[in-house]
């Protein structure tokens, strides 16, 4: 019997974060993308007061848009297999500069809905990212590099909330955090076209369609596929739920203004990424990946329970340090585990079933965030995700007799 997380090659953790300079300009777009989206990030609570509604239905708001990110994930990520990976990657950047626009002018809360669903149809950034990376990288240092959409993460949430919270103060609306989130949308599409070259060309399409033709690429009859996949989308969901609650509990539990809610959010993503680029290498490097995402998945059970028991700003900050820090060890090596698990030629379709697992997590984070915040004590909260990292945190600790794609001989 061997284990299965063990596969992962600890030598990963000594190679250069940024090694693949031909993936940079990929990084600088999901940055600006991220920082487009959590520039509004701080204002969600108070989008309730703006539109006559309730929290709960400004949580329902931000699900819709993961609704149709769960559907249409898949599809984009199928289609980048199909037609590449470059205009896959144009149409979604397209569509979230037309949904931001649509932001800024909403009025009313069905045009605050439409906004977010054609957000939600054209989200493929992510999936598509995380193909791109499985096209150009190889397996051994594949993990340090989907760890860099953690690090965009990070660098984002350091100065967008705080772009987002001056600005929505300044105007007293959405109008200028939207304006701004679709004028970075625009400056991702000429990065894109003018440095992302190709990674999936149609020659290679070709190739792969010839050589693996009696290959099953049926990703539920695949075990291993299947395995890590359920496990992500346990982490996945109480992850996200923790992260959709974090501007309605400063909110609502500590009466934190949008302004209050930004500085809060730029000191968490300050010391986060001070920890990303100074503790994260030496603990893969002393640990190994296999026992990193074990401890990372520990992190993140005892962080979620005490979440909800916060007595003050100072202890909340504290424990999303330590869920950032837990973020670092576990998402980047995981996804690169799913990739991991296929064949090259269906690389956008499996990034697209975890992308659409994140997406389901989305759906489930803001409503069931808003509703323990609205309806029940705040320990409710962290009881709650908890209860559903469990599982991910006993599956790591699994020893299964599954191994990782090999390609076929005449591959070889």
């Amino acid at each position: 019997m061997s284990n299965q997380l063990s596969n992962i090659n600890p030598s990963e953790s000594n190679r250069k974060i940024f090694r693949y300079k031909n993936l940079m300009p990929l990084w600088i777009a999901v940055f600006i993308d991220i920082l487009g989206f959590s520039l509004i990030f701080p204002m969600a609570p108070y989008f309730a007061d703006l539109f006559n509604t309730s929290t709960f239905m400004i949580g329902l708001v931000f699900s819709v848009n993961a609704m149709f990110g769960f559907i249409f994930g898949p599809i984009l990520g199928k289609l980048s297999d199909r037609f590449g990976r470059r205009p896959l990657l144009l149409i979604s950047q397209i569509g979230t500069c037309i949904a931001f626009i649509m932001l800024a002018f909403s009025n009313t809360l069905e045009m605050l809905f439409i906004s977010r669903i054609v957000d939600g149809i054209f989200g493929g950034n992510f999936p598509i990212a995380k193909a791109i990376v499985s096209d150009d990288v190889p397996p051994k240092d594949r993990g340090i590099q989907m760890a860099n959409i953690g690090i965009a993460h990070v660098l984002a949430n350091l100065i967008g909330p705080g772009i987002g919270g001056i600005l929505f103060t300044i105007g007293g609306s959405i109008l200028l955090p939207g304006l701004f989130a679709a004028g970075l949308s625009v400056l991702t599409m000429i990065l894109t076209i003018i440095f992302l070259n190709e990674t999936w060309p149609k020659e290679k399409r070709i190739h792969h369609e010839k050589r693996t033709l009696h290959v099953d690429v049926k990703i539920r009859k695949n075990k291993n596929a299947v395995f890590f996949l359920t496990l992500f989308a346990f982490h996945s969901t109480s992850f996200m739920i923790t992260m959709a609650s974090i501007s309605f509990f400063g909110a609502l539990v500590f009466n934190l203004q949008p302004l209050e809610i930004s500085i809060l959010l730029m000191i968490g993503g300050l010391v986060r990424a001070v920890i990303r680029f100074t503790l994260f290498k030496p603990t893969i490097r002393k640990l190994g990946e296999a026992n990193a995402i074990r401890v990372g998945l520990s992190i993140f059970l005892i962080s979620f329970l005490l979440i909800g028991f916060s007595v003050n700003v100072i202890m909340f900050m504290v424990l999303l340090i330590f869920i950032s820090f837990a973020a670092s060890l576990t998402r980047g090596p995981l996804n690169s585990k799913i990739s991991q698990t296929v064949s090259p030629k269906v690389q956008g379709k499996i990034n697209g079933l975890s992308s659409s697992l994140d997406s389901f997590a989305q759906i489930m984070g803001p409503l069931i965030g808003t509703f323990i915040l609205q309806f029940f004590m705040p320990y409710w909260l962290g009881i709650v995700i908890a209860s559903i990292a469990l599982p991910p945190f006993l599956m790591a600790f699994q020893k299964i007799d599954l191994k990782l794609y090999q390609p076929p001989k005449q591959e070889v």
